[in-house]
């Protein structure tokens, strides 16, 4: 299979051919994606490798690595792939791929050189010491940190970014030979003492331990504001899924909040929480969070824990798929193994497959269908742009909601009037009466509640 196959149907592969007559001017180093200026350094070529028999699995991966230059504000001029059963340990690529690295750089313009593999300190070096021309070298961890470096608004996200780049570079400094001071004893070892890379280090450790130390008044500040929610005994509900599936669109859609939204990938970094009113009248707590993509960096994991806990100490999971995305099933994977890793598996869920107004293929249709029903859970289709099916949604979403809750009247001895706090707590529509006999009370519990009352229950 030649390239022109492999890439055949995706629009940014460019064919490589010979050099230009005259070499490009040349870029600055060093810049991230958000920190470019002009059109040529915002050029991208990107970098992949496979097994054999992987072909499809890489150009989908590359398809979601283009998206993200996209929304990093930059654009593919030309890609590199190659079958290898490893990265290599210098470049990643074979050497040979390296010449045509080099090449695709000088004849497209572009300054920047992404990598759809995690790379370490010494391979960036040698990469772009080898490529004949000035350009960055990012990995796909790097891009991803840099977009969300981008897109963080609030403090709380700003923080969290910032910690997770800082701890994806502490191990990422180092020397350059000679120009770096000895530090260690003996004759022609000796130096003016602490060099600036053990500086920097220091000092990165420093600012990584008081960030940590804001992440976790923050999160100390979002506990108390989740135990004032478990006391209010509102549902909770977490929006959950893929990046761009479409879940801010689904809560602005429902109760108007406003969130930005964009059909670019991480619209959305800071969770938004809204009170929506379904139609028996019971109002319930609507979260939408940060969206997930295949390979998230593992810092970042760490640094939004507190935010990716909305989905953890939800009663109930709402999980969006883009059912327009021929990569849905894989998608849903992913988001699936991610709420395991975060211990949110096992709630009530709800699956829903939005931008249904944009598949016309009504064997995928029934493929989400099958999926959905695999689970035992409960799906929808909708289209959040529209409005199109999310009447239904919010039908079965209620049923959920009242899944296993009963309406029921106990009589209270005066002796057990500590029980109302209980009650007031943990039971809804809650209606007391004093009477001769005792306390009256007409409630809405659930299974929990209902075994502590279940001796009261008025005959």
């Amino acid at each position: 299979m030649n390239d022109n196959e492999k890439f055949e149907g995706l629009p940014f592969y460019i064919e490589l051919t010979q050099l230009p007559d005259e070499e490009e001017e040349k870029g600055p180093k060093g810049k991230t994606m958000h920190e470019t200026e002009t059109a040529s350094e915002k050029k991208a070529v990107c970098v992949s490798i496979y097994q054999k028999g992987g072909e499809g699995e890489c150009l989908s991966s590359l398809e979601e690595l283009r998206r993200l230059v996209d929304t990093a504000g930059g654009s593919v001029s030309a890609l590199i792939t190659q079958m290898r059963p490893a990265p290599d340990s210098r470049f990643g690529i074979g050497s040979g791929k390296i010449e045509e690295l080099s090449l695709a750089c000088k004849n497209t313009g572009s300054h920047l050189v992404i990598f759809d593999f995690e790379l370490t300190p010494s391979q960036i070096r040698e990469i772009e010491n080898a490529i004949d021309y000035d350009v960055s070298v990012l990995d796909r961890s790097m891009l991803i940190l840099d977009i969300f470096a981008s897109r963080a608004q609030s403090a709380e996200g700003r923080l969290q970014v910032e910690l997770a780049q800082l701890k994806y570079t502490a191990p990422r400094l180092m020397g350059k030979g000679k120009d770096m001071s000895r530090l260690g004893g003996g004759i022609g070892t000796r130096g003016p003492g602490e060099t600036k890379l053990e500086i920097d280090r220091r000092r990165l450790k420093a600012k990584i331990a008081q960030l940590e130390e804001e992440l976790s008044k923050v999160e100390k500040n979002r506990n108390t504001i989740r135990a004032a929610r478990d006391r209010s005994g509102i549902t909770k509900c977490a929006i959950v899924g893929y990046t761009n599936a479409g879940k801010s669109t689904l809560l602005n859609r429902l109760t108007d909040a406003g969130i930005f939204a964009e059909d670019k990938l991480f619209a959305t970094l800071d969770p938004t929480t809204r009170k929506f009113d379904l139609p028996g009248g019971e109002t319930i707590l609507l979260t939408d969070t940060v969206g997930f993509i295949k390979n998230l960096p593992h810092h970042l994991i760490k640094a939004f824990k507190s935010t990716l806990d909305e989905a953890v100490y939800a009663d109930i999971l709402i999980i969006v798929a883009d059912a327009s995305d021929r990569e849905f099933a894989s998608e849903l994977e992913v988001t699936e193994n991610l709420l395991s890793e975060l211990g949110a598996k096992g709630k009530p869920t709800l699956y829903v497959f939005n931008k249904c107004d944009k598949v016309s293929d009504s064997e995928t249709l029934l493929d989400m269908k099958r999926i959905a029903a695999s689970t035992g859970a409960k799906f929808a289709f909708i289209s959040a742009a529209t409005g199109e099916g999310t009447d239904e949604f919010v039908s079965i979403l209620e049923g959920l909601c009242n899944a296993g809750k009963r309406n029921i009247s106990v009589l209270l001895p005066q002796s057990e009037g500590s029980l109302l706090g209980i009650i007031y707590r943990d039971g809804e529509n809650v209606n007391v009466e004093y009477t001769a006999e005792g306390i009256e009370v007409n409630l809405t519990c659930d299974e929990k509640l209902y075994g502590k009352l279940k001796g009261f229950i008025k005959k």
